[in-house]
């Protein structure tokens, strides 16, 4: 079920949770564009009185109350004031940036980590389906598109918005009817460009896959590029990343310059208007008394309100290329989840060894096409149990929902008599270890893959080494336990990379061991050594073995036998053998 999105409304509500900062910085904000449209005032100071005589009475003002002196020092010292203001609103304004760069990084931040727990919870059938790469992008460029958003867009709108208004005024207060010309005819360029953005936004969603497609095959290649090598595919497979990064480019292309030439075309508009505004306002100054000083401010304002309206113009762009983040973003939030349950009761406190009870459960991956049905276990406290089939009966998956990583369609599973339904899935994974026949490793030290950075003291890893049968490869490594093990343990041969999982299992001491043909690459003298050595540590626990070899599971004290999701035989090892020893054989 999706608790959380992401939306322009949703990134405006944490905008305000922000309230204090807000204040401060559209505070900050105020009094920076206060000091931007003073300064346009004062040519009409140095126009009008000190070139041609007029008396606007600022001059004299100054001459009286704070210093007389001739022209060039009047020039110097207003000049002196204006670079003064310009320097006062560009410290102001980097504050303004500084504070609205910190609540963008803020939501960014809360926005990842939303993003992060949804994943942390996302079923594992979900997750299997999934691009990692396109999942990875999302948390990247997209979560950056909003970042911007936030940081540069939003403060810039309201910076803008508030140069125009106070623009508004003292160009009204100057000349009220050609103000009034400049502010009903200039908004016609914001709403021409509001056109011009709604086919940007789909441009970038369409730039926003070909970098999701790019990414993905990138990634699969890269990960995959052992098995792809040994192929001998490089050609076919570079060569499909090759295609998603000319596609990448083509759609790259298309947004750039269209994006570009849209916000080019509306400027050229906005620029057209100036040239209107200009030749009104000198009509102005010869059949009004508008005078040369205050024409020349109106000019300046009309400089002034240039990048507030291109601004606001680029507003539309960027607010539809967020809203298509955003889209994207939520394809994230929509994938299924683990199921969260109120917990009670702890069936694995109550006992050190635990039983385990499946009843009539099915499963499937797509609908109407079962992989397991009508599954009935009891696996006893401290049993040792094994579960065979030919390949494809069910096995793996049937070993994945026992530990939790798959939800079932239909029945139940009892742990110590308490139900799935009420358990949460990270207290069964706590007390269940699986051991998968292929065991994934991090390209990090063997000691990290073997504690998976929880802290145990030396002598219960070396404990874990021995019994795993790793003491004498640890020995050969160059740093020991210190080695980098390489992406996914490419330095480790299939057995030892087993002997980590095996090793990993002991370390985390389980109530109950799944052995998913955890030993398959060992040879039969190493695996007989192992299970030697794992017999006491595995003595008071419930054990499921999965295995093809006989000599894995010769140990088991019962048998389920599986065949196309069903069991079809249970028994001792000698009752299996005595039915038919011949089809038991084939089965293992």
């Amino acid at each position: 079920m999706q608790t959380n999105s992401c939306s322009i409304k949703g990134i405006v509500q944490q905008l305000l949770q922000h309230k204090k900062e807000l204040i401060f910085g559209n505070g900050v904000a105020i009094l920076a564009t206060l000091l931007i449209v003073t300064i346009p005032l004062f040519i009409p100071i140095m126009v009008d009185e000190l070139l041609l005589g007029k008396e606007h009475g600022l001059i004299s003002f100054i001459s009286t109350y704070i210093w007389t002196t001739d022209t060039k020092g009047y020039v110097l010292g207003i000049l002196a004031v204006i670079l003064l203001l310009r320097a006062s609103s560009t410290l102001l304004s980097i504050v303004q940036t500084k504070i609205f760069v910190s609540i963008s990084k803020n939501i960014t931040y809360k926005m990842r980590v939303s993003l992060l727990k949804h994943l942390k919870r996302v079923s594992l059938k979900e997750y299997e389906m999934m691009r990692v790469g396109a999942v990875t992008s999302k948390l990247v460029t997209d979560v950056e598109t909003i970042d911007g958003f936030v940081s540069s867009t939003i403060s810039k709108l309201i910076v803008a918005l508030l140069v125009l208004i106070f623009s508004a005024v003292v160009l009204l207060w100057i000349h009220w009817q050609l103000a009034l010309f400049i502010l009903i005819t200039n908004p016609i360029v914001v709403l021409f460009t509001v056109k011009l953005s709604r086919n940007i936004g789909k441009l970038k969603k369409e730039e926003n896959l070909a970098v999701e497609l790019f990414q993905s095959s990138l990634t699969e290649t890269l990960e995959l590029f052992h098995q792809i090598r040994a192929a001998n595919k490089e050609e076919y497979f570079f060569k499909q990343s090759e295609t998603k990064a000319k596609e990448l480019k083509e759609h790259s292309i298309n947004y750039g310059y269209k994006s570009d030439a849209a916000i080019k075309f509306s400027y050229l508009i906005f620029l057209a208007g100036y040239e209107v505004f200009r030749a009104v306002s000198i009509l102005a100054v010869a059949y009004s008394d508008l005078s040369v000083g205050l024409m020349l401010a109106i000019f300046s304002y009309l400089w002034v309100m240039v990048s507030p309206t291109q601004d606001i113009i680029n507003f539309q762009y960027v607010l539809a290329t967020a809203k298509a983040a955003c889209k994207r973003i939520n394809s994230v939030y929509e994938m299924e989840q683990e199921p969260l349950v109120e917990q009670s009761v702890n069936p694995f406190e109550a006992s050190n060894v635990t039983s385990i009870e499946v009843k009539d459960l099915s499963f499937s991956y797509l609908k109407n096409k079962p992989i397991l049905e009508n599954i009935n276990m009891q696996i006893d406290r401290g049993s040792k149990l094994a579960i065979v089939g030919a390949s494809g009966s069910g096995k793996t998956t049937l070993a994945n929902i026992l530990v939790g990583f798959y939800p079932f369609d239909k029945g139940e599973i009892l742990y110590n008599g308490i139900s799935n339904r009420v358990l949460k899935l990270s207290t069964i994974r706590k007390n269940i270890h699986l051991i998968l026949q292929h065991p994934k490793l991090f390209n990090d030290t063997m000691l990290f893959n073997l504690t998976l950075g929880n802290k145990y003291s030396d002598k219960i890893v070396q404990n874990a080494l021995q019994i795993a049968q790793l003491s004498d490869v640890i020995e050969r490594l160059d740093k020991g336990l210190d080695t980098l093990v390489g992406k996914d343990g490419i330095k480790l041969s299939g057995g030892q990379r087993q002997r980590v999982a095996i090793a990993r299992m002991i370390l985390s001491n389980p109530k109950v061991v799944i052995f998913d043909e955890s030993t398959s690459a060992l040879d039969v003298h190493t695996e007989a050594k192992l299970f030697e050595e794992l017999q006491v540590f595995l003595k008071d626990k419930t054990v499921i073995t999965i295995a093809h070899r006989l000599s894995t599971i010769k140990s088991a004290e019962f048998i389920y036998v599986l065949e196309d999701g069903k069991v079809v035989d249970s028994g001792t090892p000698q009752e299996l053998l005595t039915k038919d020893e011949s089809y038991f054989s084939s089965m293992i």
